[in-house]
């Protein structure tokens, strides 16, 4: 399940996974100063000129496969069918 809300920037959401509990959190790097928690995991997806950061939420010894496949989901909704998923910030 994929929830944004109305008045964040489009890009901005929580994705769910009912099943584990899970959630991955989507989110501009540029415009937030979120750090990371310790314990949750960050990817970051590259799609054109575009870099979202996704970080989880709950993470239990969750599978990776899980996680990548949730975020290629959201990247799909979301119509960034060029999306590239990173495990470490693109820029580096």
């Amino acid at each position: 399940m994929i929830s944004i809300s109305n008045t964040d920037h489009q890009k901005v959401g929580t994705i769910h996974d009912r099943r584990s509990k899970l959630k991955v959190k989507a989110f501009d790097l540029i415009r937030s100063s979120i750090k990371q928690r310790e314990g949750e995991v960050r990817f970051f997806v590259t799609a054109g000129s575009e870099t979202l950061t996704f970080e989880t939420e709950g993470y239990k010894r969750h599978r990776q496969l899980l996680i990548l496949q949730m975020i290629s989901r959201y990247c799909m909704y979301l119509g960034l069918m060029e999306a590239q998923i990173h495990s470490t910030y693109p820029g580096m």
